[in-house]
C-alpha cells in the first residue's frame, strides 16, 4: 500500500521529463496514485510525455486563463475519473519584459499577464474542481519563498507572494469543506523555466551559490525532495495541516548569506 493508493491527482504543468509537475506526477504514480494530467497549447507534446511515466496518464487541455475551458474542465476530467483527491498547481508564466531586471520599466499589461497566470489561477482552477472534491481533498501550489526579492525574479516575485497570500485566503475558504490547501517552496531546480531566468545584474544564473547557502545543500538536479513533499502533503499523513508554506530548498530559507556551519551534504 502507498501512502496514495486509492486517490485520483489532476497534475497540471506537465512540459517535459524535467519539469517538477512530471516529477510529481511519477512519485504520486509509485505512491499509488491515478494521475491525470492537463496541457496548454501543444497537448500532444504533453500526452508523449505523459508516456514516459510508470503508468500512462490520460490528458486533458487546460488554459488557467481561459473561462470557458475553466467551466467545461469537470466534465472533461469526468471522462477519466468521477472524483479527485488532490489538484497540484504548477502553473507560472511572466513575459520576458517582467523578468532579469526590468521591474522599472514593466507594463501593466505585462505584469498582469504574470499575475493573472501564477497567481489568479490558483483560486480559478482550484474553484473550477470544487464538484469533484465534494469529499475534501488535498491542493498543492509550487511556490518560491516570496518573503526575499530575488535578482532577476522582479514581477515573478510579486507573483509568488500573491499565491502565498491567496493559498491562504483558499484554505480559509474550503476548509470548511475538508479541502486543504498548502504550498511547496522549492529551491532552484533545473528546469526549462529556470534556465530562461538570468541573475539581472550580470552576475550569472538565476540559482548561483544556492548550495552555498543551503545548510543541507543543494542540488537543482533533484527534483526528488521536492517531489516527495507535494506527495506527503497530498496523503493523509497532514490531516491538520492547511495555509502552510513548506520548505524543500537545503535550508536556504532560513540563514541569511552563509550557513552557521559548512553544509554536511553535497
Amino acid at each position: 500500500m502507498g501512502l496514495l493508493t486509492g486517490k485520483t491527482l489532476l497534475i497540471t504543468g506537465v512540459i517535459t521529463e524535467s519539469s517538477i509537475a512530471f516529477q510529481v506526477a511519477r512519485a504520486a504514480q509509485e505512491q499509488g496514485a491515478r494521475v491525470v494530467l492537463t496541457g496548454f497549447g501543444r497537448v500532444s507534446l504533453v500526452e508523449r510525455i505523459a508516456k514516459r511515466l510508470p503508468e500512462p496518464a490520460p490528458v486533458t487541455e487546460l488554459d488557467v486563463t481561459d473561462e470557458e475551458q475553466l467551466s467545461t474542465l469537470p466534465d472533461r476530467v469526468r471522462e477519466h475519473t468521477d472524483r479527485l483527491d488532490g489538484v497540484l498547481h504548477s502553473v507560472a508564466y511572466a513575459p520576458p519584459g517582467a523578468l532579469d531586471g526590468k521591474f522599472l520599466d514593466t507594463t501593466w499589461e505585462e505584469a498582469a499577464t504574470a499575475l493573472h497566470v501564477s497567481t489568479y489561477s490558483l483560486q480559478a482552477l482550484t474553484t473550477s474542481l470544487l464538484p469533484l472534491m465534494d469529499r475534501g481533498g488535498s491542493v498543492v501550489g509550487l511556490d518560491f519563498d516570496a518573503s526575499h526579492t530575488w535578482s532577476g525574479y522582479d514581477w515573478m516575485g510579486v507573483a509568488k507572494a500573491g499565491l502565498e497570500s491567496c493559498a491562504r485566503y483558499l484554505a480559509s475558504h474550503l476548509g470548511a469543506r475538508g479541502i486543504r490547501v498548502n504550498l511547496v517552496a522549492a529551491g532552484p531546480l533545473s528546469t526549462l523555466a529556470a534556465r530562461n531566468i538570468s541573475a539581472g545584474d550580470g552576475s550569472g544564473t538565476f540559482d548561483g551559490g544556492w548550495s552555498e547557502r543551503a545548510p543541507l545543500g543543494w542540488d537543482s538536479r533533484n527534483f526528488q525532495p521536492v517531489a516527495n513533499a507535494c506527495v506527503a502533503l497530498f496523503s493523509d499523513l497532514f490531516p491538520a495541516t492547511t495555509g502552510e508554506i513548506v520548505h524543500v530548498d537545503g535550508g536556504a530559507h532560513a540563514v541569511g548569506d552563509r550557513p552557521a556551519h559548512t553544509p554536511a551534504v553535497r
